[in-house]
């Protein structure tokens, strides 16, 4: 009876061993399974039965031999519901306390919090011909369907050929195991540092460290299903930089993920705005220049309720400019992204990874999406969504991934040098003869790591912010002429005869102007009128236009000559605006606004006229 024997207990974690013996009584040895797993007294509760009956009790009067409970008997553990939970709710949303053992506690996007929660099966009406039941009953026919159905998918108008993220993840853990051991592992092209056995790269290398070789296959779920712009202006206020010089041009999206209604648990990244930073443009090239404003831009959007979510960029040649047409240039005999382009948009997705509960590193993959504004089949202007696959991500995080020089459509896998080890990259492909073959990507063609992305505009348009027929100029434009200052803020309030303040005040790139201004910045005193807009409350507008703030904003538009309707001769705090016109002055030659008491140009060094 003294013979320790072993008694096995499996958990929703896992099976682990508790060593016992026959006379050890229940309630010492439910105390060791206690310990063993990390639970409280009374957090769980042990069957000798996987369908939780044969409970067992704590008992100091009970030994594990009078319950016949022997060496290699199985007993099974269940975690105590917390209160108010049912079992059938549990079963609905059995993926939302999903997470793999190790994993760090993230919180992830509210988008993602919402569709764990879904139900997300497809529901089909009886079929009269083929469903020989009552109309309680349910048949082949009629059952519904799991998200990740891919005949369903196939056969949607227009078919869906990525299966959408949240739909991936029930795949996943779809299974009896309810995807207890899923864990998305996150790609990694490095040698494992710690490895002791041998000399550093390039002396040496063995198997543990070694990377293992990557064979690009096509993604099958995407994280955005469809991009949709608010309304047509946030498009035509981009392409008119374009229009105006011949030159590419480039902006980031900033806007919302909602969800996406045509596709069961698809995402939906909703534009709501452009910000152009600072670039230098071509007829065929963009580079991207550092900005510093930057980090204040994301601040202002995140206190608007908008996040970045992608990159738009143009690719347009005139055709034909009495018909206003536009090279379609862009297809399937040439290339949809170039590689070059695929390494800027995996660096820009490794940039803005999304937040994973159910990776290692706590992120996997990304939401955010490229826009192309380029030709279409009918020589006008079209918008095309993509992203990079994960397998892309990894080989541009990792430095692995090169652009070819006299094929755009074409990537080069790296070498390993003494510098860095890369493993081997291949593909599949189909030879002549019909065999499919494993080629290695030296070159490499690009459509495997492209995925694809619905880029629509509403019936109804949508405006987060106020449209003007005269808006306020957009940043970074001074090769147009269009600059920000205070004389084109004076204009764009002069010229805006609205009685409603927050639709004057409603404009992403007159806000951007208040705050990252030089002369009288506002990132510190705008919360209030952010909160205002983002919730469209006028009365918390008119407070914030009382402060002391606006009426300084007031008087040094009165300073450029511009007539504001509506402005007061006395400020919110009672100065007279006459007080700031002659403290500050204008350059007449490049519009800086100088400190009082000084007789030249602080920006231009010009004397003051």
């Amino acid at each position: 009876l003294s013979t320790p024997q072993i008694i096995r207990v499996q958990s929703p974690e896992g099976v682990k061993r508790i060593t016992a013996t026959k006379r050890e009584t229940v309630a010492t040895f439910l105390k060791k399974v206690a310990k063993e797993f990390g639970f409280r007294n009374n957090g769980f509760s042990v069957y000798t039965n996987r369908n939780r009956t044969g409970e067992i009790t704590a008992s100091q009067n009970k030994s594990l031999n009078l319950l016949k409970i022997k060496h290699g008997d199985m007993l099974f553990l269940y975690p105590s519901s917390p209160a108010g939970s049912s079992s059938e709710t549990m079963d609905t949303s059995v993926s939302q306390g999903l997470r793999p053992v190790g994993a760090p506690q993230v919180v992830e996007d509210e988008i993602d919090q919402y569709l764990i929660k879904q139900d997300g099966k497809i529901y089909r009406n009886r079929d009269q011909q083929l469903c020989r039941h009552g109309p309680l009953g349910k048949c082949v026919h009629c059952v519904p369907l799991e998200p990740f159905d891919e005949d369903y998918l196939n056969h949607l108008e227009p078919p869906v050929k990525h299966m959408s993220f949240h739909a991936y993840i029930r795949k996943l853990t779809g299974g009896a195991d309810k995807g207890k051991f899923v864990a998305l592992e996150n790609i990694s092209c490095k040698i494992k540092s710690g490895c002791e056995g041998h000399p550093p790269w390039p002396e040496g290398i063995c198997t543990k460290c070694q990377p293992s070789a990557i064979t690009l296959n096509r993604q099958k779920y995407r994280h955005v299903d469809n991009i949709m712009f608010e309304n047509h202006t946030i498009a035509d206020r981009f392409l008119d930089f374009w229009r105006k010089t011949g030159n590419q041009h480039l902006g980031y999206l900033y806007g919302r993920y909602t969800e996406h209604k045509d596709i069961p648990l698809g995402i939906r990244a909703e534009v709501a705005a452009i910000y152009e930073p600072p670039q230098i443009g071509t007829q065929n090239s963009l580079e991207i220049l550092e900005d510093p404003k930057a980090e204040v831009v994301d601040e202002i959007a995140a206190k608007l309720g908008l996040r970045k979510v992608g990159w738009i960029f143009t690719d347009l040649v005139s055709e034909d400019t009495r018909k206003g047409t536009v090279r379609y240039s862009r297809n399937k005999d040439t290339y949809y992204l170039s590689a070059e382009e695929c390494i800027t948009a995996g660096n820009f997705q490794n940039q803005q990874p999304n937040i994973c509960r159910l990776s290692p590193d706590g992120h996997f993959g990304s939401k955010f999406v490229t826009v192309v504004a380029t030709g279409g089949p009918d020589n006008q202007v079209h918008f095309e969504g993509y992203q990079v696959s994960n397998q892309c991500m990894a080989l541009v995080r990792d430095e692995c991934l090169l652009p070819c020089r006299d094929a755009p459509e074409l990537g080069y896998a790296k070498e390993s040098s003494s510098e860095q080890y890369v493993p081997d990259v291949f593909y599949k492909d189909i030879d002549k003869f019909g065999n499919e073959i494993t080629q290695l990507a030296r070159p490499l063609p690009v459509e495997y790591l492209i995925i694809d992305i619905t880029t629509t505009f509403p019936k109804d348009p949508v405006y987060t912010f106020s449209i003007s027929q005269n808006p306020f100029p957009i940043e970074n434009r001074d090769v147009l002429g269009e600059t920000q200052d205070f004389h084109s803020l004076a204009t764009y309030l002069s010229q805006n005869t609205s009685s409603i303040f927050l639709d004057i005040i409603s404009d992403f790139h007159l806000l951007l102007f208040l705050v990252t201004n030089e002369v009288m910045p506002l990132r510190d005193s705008i919360s209030l009128l952010l909160e205002a807009v983002r919730t469209k409350n006028e009365e918390l507008a008119q407070t914030w236009k009382k402060s002391e703030q606006w009426a300084t904003i007031e008087q040094l538009c009165s300073t450029v000559g511009v007539q504001i309707s509506g402005l007061q001769e006395y400020g919110a705090m009672g100065g007279s605006t006459h007080a700031v016109s002659a403290a500050m002055w204008d350059c007449k030659h490049c519009t800086f606004m100088n400190h009082p008491g000084t007789d030249h140009c602080e920006m231009c060094n010009l004397p003051r006229t």
